[in-house]
């Protein structure tokens, strides 16, 4: 199965923007903050969501990121998909060729677990996420521990 961190963290980064847009574009320093995210990866992550569509980008100060459509219309799979990632437990990457150049025995099964699990993150948008109540728990934790790390170090 490949869905690695670029997949994971294009999610993270998106869930991110979801929960803290009320307050204005969000931006790559803080979401990398909150989240524990080197911030020269998550530029290029960002990159390819909004080149994709799912993110605009406000210049200037108080610039940042904001989500490109509704939360009810972003799906997980759209969000790995935007970062050029998929779930593919097939070996050959869904091509057929994984023995010697021929399907193997089980290329159907990994095939069909595949699309089960692309069906289920189809399924999932950050508005459901965002709605689910351990999702704002975490977010406020994450939240008052950046507001805590922001205070020490001005004094």
């Amino acid at each position: 199965m490949r869905l690695t961190t670029k997949g994971r963290y294009a999610v993270t980064a998106m869930l991110d923007i979801a929960l803290h847009a009320q307050d204005g574009p969000v931006s790559v320093q803080d979401i990398a903050r909150r989240q524990d995210i080197s911030s020269t990866y998550l530029e290029q992550i960002v990159g390819r969501l909004k080149r994709k569509g799912l993110l605009a980008s406000h210049r200037g100060p108080g610039g940042g990121y904001l989500l490109g459509t509704g939360l009810g219309q972003i799906s997980i799979s759209s969000i790995v998909a935007a970062v050029g990632e998929g779930v593919d437990a097939t070996r050959c990457g869904g091509r057929a060729d994984c023995q010697e150049g021929h399907m193997c025995l089980t290329h159907d099964l990994w095939a069909d677990l595949s699309d089960q699990i692309d069906g289920f993150l189809q399924g999932i948008t950050l508005q459901s996420l965002v709605e689910r109540k351990a999702v704002s728990e975490v977010a406020r934790r994450q939240d008052q521990a950046g507001e805590q790390l922001i205070s020490a170090t001005q004094l």
